[in-house]
Formats: C-alpha cells, structure tokens, sequence
C-alpha cells in the first residue's frame, strides 16, 4: 500500500503537473496526473495473473495538452453536450458557451477541467491509498455563471475497486455534469478493439438522439434495438447493424438511462454495468449513484500524431467509455435529470470500478 509521486512535464505556458501512483496490497496500480485529473494508467490483474495496463493514454504530457478525445480526464463543468451552447437558468439566458463538437458545446468548453492543472489537497497511503484533487472555476470561466469549487478524490480498495468521488459547490446557480473520460480495453491498452467484450447493463432506455447527438427529448426503451444490453452481449454484436440512431453516432455514443433512475437517491450506489473480456478474464463491474451513463466506443478517436503508450497507434474502436453522469443537454429538456446547483448545496457523485478476474 504506498502512493508516490514523480514529475510528468512542463506545458506549453509552464505550467508543471506531476503524476501520482497508488498501488494496493494485491499490487494493483492507479496513476493519476494534476493534469486534468487525468486516468494515465491502470493497471490490473488477468486470470494468469499477469498485469496490464488497462486504459487508453500517452507517455508525454505533450501529447495529453495536444491530442483530443480527452483521454482519462476529468470533464466539467458541464460533460458532454449542450445544444448550440445555450441555456437558460432562473431567467437569465446564457448564450455564449464555446462552440467546440459542430455547432453544440462539448465537455465544459475550449479548455474545460480536462486541460487545467489540479490542486492535490491530501495523498494518503493509508490501506486504501487515496489521492484528492481540487480544483476552481471561477465564475465566468468558460462562460458558465457561479464560483465553482470542485474536488475530487480517487480512492484504490483492497478489493482492487477504484472509486471516484466528485464534491462540489458553488457561491450562485450553475449547472454541472461531472464524470471521467476514461478509456478502457481490458485485454490491455494496445490488444486491439473490444468487440468480443462482453457488456451488461441495468438500462431500460436511452436518449434518442438527432444530428450532432443532441438528444431530442424522447426517450426509448431499449427493447428490440442495438441498445439492448440487459443481458450479456458482445460489444460488436449489433455495432454495424444498419440502423438509423446508431449510424448517427459512427457507434455507440448514447446516453442509457439506468432502471429506476428517477427514484434513485444519491445514498444509492447499485452496481449498473458489467464488462468482462472474455481472453484475458478481466471482468469491471461498475456502480454509481448517478443516473445515466454516456456508453461510447471511441468512434473519432484519431489522433494519429499522437501514439498511444509504447508507440502503438490510437484507433477507433480500441477502447469504451463508461462516463457516468447526468443527462446532456438536460437545462433545455423537461422531464430530464436536474442538473441546477445551488448556494447551500452540494454537488454529490460517486462511481465506482471494480476489477477482478473470470476463469
């Protein structure tokens, strides 16, 4: 049970961030970096035993502050979309958020917390290892009304579970979405696509999305479509069925809506999603007190100057996002999930992966 530290890189303006490294008793490892909150490593356990690296990342801070597709980072104010960056809160209408994914606001902006450097408030290396990063958004940033503090603790069990939990609050009403664009391949960060891995999901409907993947306001019931992972299914499976929604998104990029949501507490952290790969064994059960998750398959992953760890090409379809969050776009939709904070309240998420092995 240890954590340390070691040096990452200097950005382009200066800037310096470092990288943080929790390693538990059963010698598992979860490396975090100051920048962005960035999930840079983990690595766990097959059913041989042996360790990989099972997220999708790069070995120079250069090509985290360069690449796109947020890999590993912490995402906010507000993850994924808003529809052509406009909201309207208690009457006033905001109407000028960075236009960065067509004409639609994407995951907090032009820089967003996935680009600024993190305060570490604590690094315990107690039996659980434990890493808290804060940062402040000040009001205004990015556009966004509200001085927004947020921290955010990484959390490495015994049990090797990785849990994230996301605090924040603010001095006037904003809005905010929180979650973590991190990538996963359990067969390993450079094993190749993950069609022959193996999904469950407590999800009974999705966000029907239109052009740009704004959601339209309808809800589906997963029933009869791709989107059906109630019981086990292979990731690829339906992935090139030819059909519409799917089509739109190159993919999976949707928001499942998890059973029950709307009576969800956020004292509730029920296990939501399981992922096993078949080859190597590695199973990650995910839980959490949020009410959606955004499934993605990275379908524009393309950072071609940009190479993953150990120099092995960044491709489509080489990893999944489990971004558990609330629902996008959901300021402009009645009937959506809340995402208003307000002075007095706390902003409270909590997510949890799970990794262990299936013969």
């Amino acid at each position: 049970m240890s954590i340390t530290k070691r040096f990452f890189g200097t950005l382009s303006d200066g800037r310096e961030a470092d990288i943080y490294t929790l390693t538990n008793a059963a010698g598992m490892e979860v490396s975090i970096t100051t920048y962005g909150g960035a999930l840079v490593s983990i690595k766990a356990p097959d059913k041989l035993g042996r360790m990989s690296d099972v997220v999708l990342g790069f070995d120079s801070l250069y090509d985290y502050e360069n690449s796109g597709g947020s890999l590993g980072a912490l995402v906010g104010r507000f993850a994924n979309r808003i529809a052509k960056g406009r909201f309207e809160l208690d009457g006033v209408v905001y109407d000028k958020l960075y236009i960065n994914n067509r004409e639609n606001h994407l995951h907090g902006g032009k820089a967003g917390f996935g680009k600024r450097i993190w305060t570490v408030l604590e690094a315990d290396d107690s039996e659980q290892p434990s890493l808290v990063l804060n940062y402040v958004a000040e009001d205004g940033e990015e556009n966004y009304p509200g001085r927004l503090d947020v921290t955010v603790t990484y959390t490495l069990g015994e049990d090797n579970a990785l849990t994230l939990v996301y605090k924040a609050t603010t001095d006037k009403p904003t809005i905010i979405n929180l979650t973590n664009h991190v990538y996963f391949n359990l067969g390993g960060c450079a094993s190749g696509d993950i069609f022959d891995h193996v999904l469950t999901f407590d999800a009974e409907s999705y966000l029907e999305p239109r052009e740009g993947l704004i959601p339209t306001g309808n809800f589906v019931d997963v029933e009869g479509t791709p989107m059906d992972f109630r019981t086990p299914k292979a990731i690829g499976k339906d992935f090139f069925a030819d059909w519409e929604h799917l089509n739109v998104a190159g993919g999976y990029d949707h928001c499942f809506n998890f059973t029950g949501w709307r009576e969800q507490s956020a004292d509730d952290i029920p296990l939501r999603a399981t992922v096993v790969d078949p080859k190597s064994g590695r199973c990650l059960k995910m839980y959490t007190n949020q009410p959606c998750v955004q499934f993605y398959t990275a379908n524009f992953l393309n950072n071609e100057n940009h190479p993953l760890k150990n120099g092995c090409p960044q491709k489509k379809q080489s990893g999944f996002c489990l971004e558990t969050q609330v629902m996008p776009d959901s300021i402009n939709h009645e009937g959506f999930t809340n995402c208003v904070l307000r002075p007095g309240e706390e902003y409270s998420h909590i997510t949890t992966f799970e990794f262990s092995v299936e013969e």
